[in-house]
């Protein structure tokens, strides 16, 4: 909620005065003079940042920062020390304690305003980016819906997917995009019927038709976006299907032809099917697994992420441990 107050704690009244005339006429405050009435005023008012005194009579502002720190309730509320003590002995014990910075007094209204303003844009930035992180599972589950995929499944081809990138020559923010957008690779399934999804045999012909048509779906629900993530999300969803020889679908793209990023899912998708369980078939060995990629190089799978792919079996094999845990 963003009417959520500010919390300022200082035993001084003055201290008091000072913030309310340099923060009331942007931000709702709430005061507290001492460290029990911090701790209740946090319960009751749910604060979204803490302005904390670290000299005051009954606890210091060290264990009150500690006390909210080891309360999972309480733990991402961010505390900014307000104090006279600046020296660096004391800024690392705040810093231990799990304060976000560091206000001297007597205050610069001006630097108070602008430390505040950035730490409460940074928490609104990290719940838009855990609510980005959750709209991208939910789009990820929702095209495993009916069938037998699991989170596990998307999240360990996610990781692969990632760490081929990576070994591949992808740099930073290139790497976490796709790690994000891969999981969002069979999307468009929510759109093929429960009957075909969870049909135990072979696909007929027109069965196969009809599943072939989710690489379409996903692209058409992602595209709507211009979000560098789901247009490279939109990408991915369209493309990993196709194959190096151009036999694959739904535009028979050959060789370079294919996006690389759609190019590395379908490495990691296909190796991390191949090696899951499902209620229609039993697991490959990973050694099995490793050899139908080696097979696949230069039809199924791009020759040169193919050799990569297997350069790496190690690395794949401690990521594939850490999402089987």
């Amino acid at each position: 909620m963003t009417n959520r107050p500010i919390l300022v704690v200082d035993d001084e009244p003055y201290n008091l005065a000072v913030f309310s005339r340099i923060l009331e006429p942007e931000y709702k405050l709430v005061f507290a003079r001492n460290g029990a009435e911090a701790l209740a005023a946090v319960t009751k008012h749910n604060p979204r940042l803490i302005l904390l005194d670290i000299q005051m009579p009954d606890m210091d502002g060290y264990q009150v920062c500690q006390r909210l720190k080891t309360d999972p309730a309480t733990s991402e509320i961010p505390v900014i020390f307000v104090t006279t003590l600046t020296d660096s002995g004391n800024e690392e014990m705040g810093f231990a304690a799990g304060c976000v910075d560091y206000l001297s007094k007597p205050l610069n209204p001006n630097i108070a305003r602008a430390r505040v303003r950035a730490h409460l844009s940074l928490v609104q930035v990290s719940k838009l980016e855990k609510s980005y992180q959750d709209a991208i599972f939910m789009l990820g589950e929702a095209g495993h819906f009916n069938d037998d995929e699991t989170g596990d499944h998307i999240w360990r081809m996610a990781a692969y997917s990632a760490l081929l990138a990576k070994e591949f020559g992808w740099k930073g923010e290139d790497i976490e995009l796709l790690g994000y957008a891969a999981p969002m690779h069979d999307t468009g399934k929510i759109g093929i019927p429960d009957a075909i999804l969870r049909k135990p045999g072979k696909l007929d012909a027109n069965e196969w038709q009809i599943m072939k048509r989710h690489c379409e779906y996903g692209y058409q629900i992602l595209c709507k976006s211009k979000a560098p993530l789901f247009v490279l999300a939109a990408e991915v969803a369209l493309y990993h299907h196709e194959k190096w020889d151009g036999t694959g679908y739904p535009e028979n793209l050959a060789g370079p032809a294919i996006p690389e990023s759609a190019r590395i899912v379908a490495i990691a998708d296909v190796f991390d099917a191949l090696t899951t369980e499902r209620p229609y078939k039993q697991p490959w060995s990973i050694e099995k697994a490793f050899e139908q990629i080696q097979n696949g190089t230069g039809h199924h799978f791009d020759p040169t992420l193919a050799v990569c792919f297997l350069d790496i079996k190690d690395k794949v094999l401690e990521t594939r441990k850490r999402w089987s845990c």
